[in-house]
């Protein structure tokens, strides 16, 4: 195995490829409890009309099967939950335990019950048979997944023949002017929030680099094509800063 094989960028560190899983699971660890209230500061509660528009492109229906990969603490599952109905099954699973606690109570809270499962999974090895799900989606998950290629490779595997992959993920703005506003923001404002919010700044300089290493739109459509799947398409959002990635199994 060559060095560059060995590494991969933890934002803008390099870093042994072993230990990329342990340092993400530290973010999200020390951030679980603070998430949610984090996510509607930084995003100024946009990201819910963002899952609102991942959840209409999964075309989601009653008696599907969904993986949910990188739940957090449930945006999607729970939406998910609502829409396949008693005779449907919904996976929510997360590498990161303490992550998957807090979407495990916000699920009981909410009275969702008999069609969730709970799961501590890896993306890139998923603990399913080939052909097992109608549906499978990660939201903001994928750029902090190390090896992306055997993730989505992962995703294609367990979709069932005419099932759908979306990826909600941060990306690149699509003009200038709007990518170097947030570049500001991200690096300047997004520190502070942690520091003083979460007491945290160091996770969320974490974000703004790491977001900054995804791969933009077209090359994560290419890295979706390469893993197999068939008609794949980019719906920007906001301007490029967020985007969903779709693809099908056929």
């Amino acid at each position: 195995m060559s060095e560059s094989e060995k590494t991969t960028h933890f934002g803008y560190q390099t870093v042994d490829v072993e230990e990329k899983a342990e340092r993400v699971r530290g973010v999200f660890d020390s951030d679980a409890n603070s998430y949610d209230i984090m996510n509607d500061l930084m995003s100024f509660g946009i990201h819910r009309l963002w899952k609102h528009i991942a959840v209409d492109l999964a075309g989601v229906r009653s008696g599907m099967k969904v993986l949910d990969l990188a739940s957090g603490t449930g945006d999607l599952a729970s939406r998910f939950a609502g829409l396949v109905g008693p005779e449907g099954e919904v996976v929510m699973s997360d590498i990161n335990l303490a992550m998957l606690e807090e979407g495990r109570k916000r699920m009981v809270d909410e009275g969702h019950a008999g069609n969730i499962d709970y799961m501590q999974i890896d993306a890139e090895s998923i603990p399913f048979p080939d052909n097992s799900f109608h549906v499978v989606t990660i939201g903001f998950g994928l750029r902090n997944v190390t090896d992306k290629e055997k993730a989505l490779r992962e995703m294609y595997r367990v979709l069932k023949p005419g099932g759908r992959a979306l990826v909600l993920e941060f990306s690149k703005p699509t003009s200038k002017p709007l990518e170097k506003l947030y570049d500001f923001y991200s690096f300047k404002a997004l520190p502070l929030m942690g520091k003083f919010i979460a007491k945290d700044a160091d996770s969320y300089r974490y974000l703004a680099e790491s977001i900054r290493m995804h791969p933009d739109q077209e090359t994560l459509k290419q890295m979706m094509m390469d893993a197999g799947f068939e008609r794949c398409d980019v719906h920007n959002l906001t301007g490029g800063i967020v985007a969903i990635h779709r693809g099908f199994k056929f």
